[in-house]
């Protein structure tokens, strides 16, 4: 307990010493002219206000102060958006001035914010990436060509509810899309079912993807005062560096054994994505390589599951709670089947579109 306190002592002390350090600067780091937003309170900010529904929160806060407000969120300063018209100036008419993120603590493991696509700023390496995802990843004829998997898939998925319906069994919906959407990008990238739970690989791959979705998902004090980053008082940057660890030397692996097949004479290709990329960096030196590989998969595989599993989750939400609106059931599933995979690209995709 005396080695917490010193620790908690040391945390707060450490905040106080930047908030004074900030506030002393505010006048030349901070534009002299900002959106309106409620006042904030010292050191915290107005963290306070986001309570333990954020979204909710900050709906309310922009009834007060408009679609475009200032919220300083401990030491950050932030603009927050909340009108389509806004969000259009600044995605689409404003896009190369805004396009920058902030990156959080979290994904500065293994500097993933070095390697990764939705991180790297606006040069010619992210404009190579992307034009090779692009022209050769998420073409349409590609996506048409794995129509047959994303079926095969999402039926996959059907069986499943309807074993667990006559059984009497609850079906965990978030659960079960991660199983399909997981499945549905390791067909598509590397030929293997990453969800087999007969499979070692495949049930510590699930694992380390569900353990960094929630990391990436927890608020981290870092991310608002940055003095603590070097401290990383809630241990999130070093489990995650563990995480992503564990998945890149999966990724090498797979790569690794992918390269010894590729080298037996008369081997059958499996012209999946993993090959399209290999092949790139045998014949363009320079354009893309292993590292570079592993990587770009670490971001397909964590952003693809994430953002599907929870779009799935909640439209099966808002159809039980609004059975008469929308979809029905049965045609949300037909839509699904046709569109499950789509969702995971064009999340990828739109984390490029922010650049």
């Amino acid at each position: 307990m005396e080695v917490l306190s010193c620790l908690l002592y040391l945390c707060l002390s450490l905040i106080i010493i930047q908030a004074f350090h900030t506030i002393a600067k505010r006048s030349k780091s901070i534009p002299k002219k900002l959106p309106p937003g409620p006042k904030p309170f010292p050191i915290i900010g107005n963290l306070l206000e986001l309570g333990d529904k954020p979204h909710k929160s900050l709906a309310k806060l922009a009834m007060t102060n408009g679609p475009l407000m200032s919220l300083k969120l401990g030491q950050i300063t932030t603009v927050v958006i909340s009108s389509a018209t806004m969000a259009k100036e600044v995605l689409q008419t404003h896009d190369q001035l805004l396009s920058n993120r902030s990156i959080p603590d979290a994904i500065r493991a293994h500097k993933q914010h070095e390697f990764g696509l939705p991180w790297i700023p606006v040069s010619s390496r992210w404009r190579n990436i992307r034009k090779i995802c692009n022209s050769q990843l998420f073409a349409h004829k590609i996506l048409d060509a794995n129509q047959n998997l994303r079926r095969k898939k999402v039926q996959e998925l059907l069986a499943d509810v309807h074993k667990s319906c006559l059984t009497n069994d609850a079906v965990d919906i978030g659960r079960a899309a991660f199983k399909t959407t997981l499945n549905l990008l390791s067909n598509t990238i590397c030929s293997v079912d990453l969800a087999d739970p007969n499979s070692d690989m495949a049930r510590e791959f699930k694992e380390l993807v569900w353990n960094i979705m929630e990391e990436a998902g927890k608020p981290n004090l870092a991310d608002y005062f940055p003095v603590l980053r070097k401290v990383d008082p809630q241990g999130i940057r070093r489990r995650m560096t563990i995480y992503f660890g564990n998945m890149i030397e999966l990724f090498d692996s797979l790569i690794n054994k992918r390269l010894l097949t590729r080298k037996v004479p008369g081997s059958t290709r499996n012209n999946d994505m993993l090959d399209t990329l290999l092949d790139i960096s045998e014949e363009s030196t320079g354009e893309i390589d292993k590292t570079q590989i592993e990587r770009l998969f670490l971001d397909l595989f964590i952003a693809g599951n994430d953002t599907t599993s929870a779009a799935l989750e909640w439209t099966m939400a808002e159809l039980i709670h609004n059975p008469e609106d929308g979809y029905t059931a049965a045609g949300s599933f037909l839509w699904l089947e046709e569109h499950l995979l789509l969702f995971s690209i064009a999340s990828f995709c739109a984390s490029g579109e922010f650049h």
